[in-house]
């Protein structure tokens, strides 16, 4: 007689299953940081042009620090579709997934990580320079550290990269039974305090205009995590063929 897998077991084996290739991950992030290391003066020239920055800096060792950041940020975004791969084998190999569904996380996954990536670089990072910059004058100009700067672009991006997986969240949830796409519709209300509270954490600024650049996109995204966890409920699904 078999017994059926509880959702916390199912956890449980993932995480062991995660840490079969975590050795893996660390070495491969360590040589491509170091590969990238050599790269990173020309990336900080091109985010200095495209966000029209002077950088000075006010310790020995924080040029090669703000560099090391570059290409650690640089590498996390290089390897994004490995991860997204291993992560979906996981799912597969320790939830007894479908391939198609494999296929659906990984895909996107890396769409999503990549679409908040970009909308933080070409929107919320132009918006946020420009508006704290805007507070200049005659007698108050800015002095931008090299370490500051990496920080505020880098860490956004990734920040955003993550935040935009929301809906494949959700959706893994609810095809692992944890949990349904009802009690993401129940909790609706919470849910948008807590992407106001992530919005005025993450953002750049505190202002209306840059929160909502944020709140906005990542609230569709929460109702979009409903959507798709009701289309691809197994319940629903038999209800709707029975």
């Amino acid at each position: 007689m078999t017994t059926e897998t509880t959702p916390a077991q199912k956890i449980v084996l993932f995480l062991a299953y995660l840490r079969r290739f975590l050795l893996e991950t660390v070495l491969t992030f360590v040589g491509l940081t170091i590969v990238l290391f050599w790269f990173a003066p020309d990336i900080l020239a091109l985010l200095q042009n495209y966000l029209e920055q002077k950088l000075v800096f006010f310790g020995v060792v924080e040029p090669m620090t703000g560099l090391l950041k570059i290409a650690a940020v640089s590498a996390v975004l290089i390897m994004m579709p490995w991860l997204s791969w291993r992560l979906a084998q996981g799912l597969k190999a320790v939830f007894g997934l479908s391939r198609r569904f494999v296929l659906f996380f990984a895909a996107a996954g890396l769409l999503m990580f990549y679409a908040g990536a970009m909308f933080c670089f070409f929107v919320t990072l132009p918006f946020g320079m420009k508006f704290l910059l805007g507070y200049q004058s005659e007698e108050i100009k800015p002095v931008i550290s090299l370490a500051k700067f990496v920080n505020f672009t880098g860490f956004f991006m990734l920040g955003f990269g993550l935040v935009f997986e929301l809906p494949l969240f959700m959706t893994v949830l609810c095809r692992l039974g944890i949990c349904s796409y009802r009690t993401f519709r129940k909790y609706r209300r919470y849910a948008i305090l807590i992407i106001a509270i992530l919005a005025a954490v993450l953002t750049p600024t505190p202002d209306v205009v840059n929160m909502s650049l944020m709140g906005i996109p990542l609230y569709l995204l929460y109702e979009a995590g409903i959507v798709i966890g009701m289309l691809t409920d197994p319940g629903r699904q038999k209800q709707e063929t029975g």
